[in-house]
């Protein structure tokens, strides 16, 4: 049977071969994956997020590929944040039976293809039937040596903050998509990394290893907002969190989108969410691929430049 057939059409064990056809893995396959022993001295890490159709993205707005990628690396960021490395995935889709299978193949791809850049793999899952389109994806890391995780609560004063990836991009690249579509007109398809950053983030392997090699303490990634998460570190931290309004002011890309929009950019730079950009504290100069874009220091809350935030929203999940 082809991939323009339906889930209900070919029923689950071929949509599972095509899944596993499109990410081979030789873990894959029985009734669970048996991992590789850690390396000595190190700590398994697990994360585990959800993606609804509608909610998270759209089809028509998304290829199935698009839709993989984005949902691997919005678990393997977590694993980053903790200044571990990726080592595995499980995919847990639940889809209506017209659902065709070509478009569960691709979504297949996509993390296959982002989980080669990690040297990490698809080994197993489950899949129902239901009502909406769900994805969830369960990461799986590896945290070497006995130094400590990048928790939320070990930002101190005096610390510098650093990250490594775009601030505001996927959010402006949502508000393009809700005014035009995945069509943008000609003479704005300069635009286009904006569109790309919110339907298939990327992130750079390695960033959150090389942060803990080099002695950052604590480390999140912008998943909800960048004040939002900054806020939530600084309330574990009990300190204050400096943003440099410099260091993080609109791009070009992002005020001639705000433009086309009539909307102030730094919205979505405070308070966009969904880049997974890494967002991490230290002692010492930005490690290799970061740059500094804050201060910790005593007191609470968030500020930027000394003074309360303009935009301090977020994602909320029950919004």
């Amino acid at each position: 049977m082809g991939l323009s057939h339906t889930l209900e059409q070919v029923g689950e064990r071929h949509v599972i071969h095509e899944i596993v056809a499109a990410a081979p893995s030789a873990l894959n396959g029985d009734d669970a994956a048996v991992l590789y022993p850690a390396a000595p001295n190190s700590r398994t890490v697990a994360s585990t997020d959800m993606m609804v159709e509608g909610r998270h993205f759209r089809r028509d707005w998304s290829t199935a590929a698009e839709v993989g990628q984005k949902a691997i690396v919005r678990n393997f960021a977590d694993i980053e944040a903790m200044g571990a490395r990726p080592t595995a995935a499980l995919l847990a889709i639940a889809a209506p039976g017209d659902t065709p299978v070509g478009y569960v193949r691709g979504i297949a791809q996509g993390i296959a293809e982002r989980c080669a850049l990690y040297n990490a793999e698809l080994v197993g899952g489950d899949l129902t039937r239901s009502d909406s389109l769900v994805i969830n994806v369960t990461a799986m890391g590896s945290l070497g040596g006995s130094g400590a995780p990048l928790t939320l609560d070990k930002a101190r004063a005096g610390q510098t903050l650093v990250a490594h990836g775009k601030i505001g991009y996927s959010a402006a690249g949502l508000a393009l998509l809700e005014r035009f579509g995945r069509a943008l007109p000609q003479e704005l398809e300069d635009l286009w990394p904006l569109v790309d950053a919110h339907c298939a983030p990327t992130l750079t392997p390695g960033r959150g290893v090389i942060a803990r090699a080099t002695g950052s303490t604590a480390m999140t990634d912008n998943s909800d907002g960048l004040v939002r998460d900054m806020g939530l570190m600084a309330q574990r931290s009990s300190v204050n969190i400096d943003l440099d309004p410099a260091a993080i002011a609109p791009d070009a890309l992002l005020v001639s989108a705000g433009a086309v929009l009539d909307v102030d950019p730094w919205e979505w730079v405070l308070s966009g969410g969904e880049d997974h950009t890494l967002l991490a504290t230290t002692y010492k100069a930005a490690p290799s691929g970061f740059r500094e874009i804050g201060q910790v220091q005593r007191g609470t809350g968030v500020t930027v430049g000394g003074e309360a935030p303009r935009f301090t929203g977020g994602w909320e999940s029950f919004a």
